[in-house]
């Protein structure tokens, strides 16, 4: 009942997540998230000395990072666990700090520069120009509490969609190529047991992330940013 009281306002932008999860109410959070699965493939590769050639994604949900050299076994897996994180920190970032308008900015000023220097393709380049531009412009001109709760949007979207996407790729449809699929083929192992890991290692992240929001009993989430 105490966390009822106390986030009643977090665990309602939950349930509107989930209830709006199938219209294109969320779909272009879905698609950033995506975008993120992408990207996180991508700083896995330079951060192990490679680097990236091009990033794609479709209207689909569908994405694809193509990259030159680095560690294999660290950018395959880096593309949900990296988005999955990614969305965790952007979750605690808002609940947590004042630093809304300035990660909101950084958000949009990476996803400008990947555009500008990595996409190639008509859709990903207009919704990553677009999806930029209003970043920037949130935090620019309307009120930080504005950049608060998207920020909170995309973190519950990475949390709600990256578990499930690991299911639907590499358990549900085992036999297609993912990036669960790919690692089977080069370090050995099934497909089923590299999305099982994965999976796993999701929850737990979730749980960590849910404990730690949870379990801040001096502290009123909502009430920080002003949301009532």
């Amino acid at each position: 009942m105490q966390i009822l009281k106390r986030h009643w306002q977090l665990l309602t932008l939950t349930g509107l997540v989930f209830m709006l999860w199938n219209t294109p109410v969320v779909l272009p959070f879905k698609i950033l998230v995506v975008f993120m699965h992408e990207l996180s493939h991508g700083l896995a590769a330079i951060l192990t000395g490679g680097s990236i050639a091009e990033i794609s994604l479709s209207p689909q949900q569908g994405g694809q990072a193509m990259l030159q050299g680095g560690n294999r076994f660290l950018t395959l897996s880096a593309g949900y666990l990296g988005s999955l994180l990614l969305g965790a920190m952007l979750l605690l970032i808002a609940l947590r700090t004042h630093a809304d308008r300035a990660v909101m900015a950084g958000c949009g000023l990476v996803t400008l520069l990947i555009a500008g220097f990595y996409i190639r393709d008509f859709f990903p380049l207009v919704f990553c120009t677009l999806t930029g531009t209003a970043m920037l412009a949130t935090a620019r001109y309307l009120n930080r509490n504005i950049s608060d709760l998207i920020l909170r949007v995309i973190g519950l979207c990475s949390l709600i969609y990256v578990p499930y996407d690991i299911f639907s790729d590499t358990i549900a449809r085992s036999n297609e190529r993912s990036d669960a699929y790919m690692l089977a083929e080069e370090f050995g192992g099934p497909t089923l047991f590299w999305g099982g890991l994965w999976l796993i290692l999701s929850v737990i992240v979730i749980a960590f992330c849910m404990r730690y929001i949870f379990g801040q009993s001096s502290n009123i989430l909502f009430d920080r940013s002003g949301l009532d």
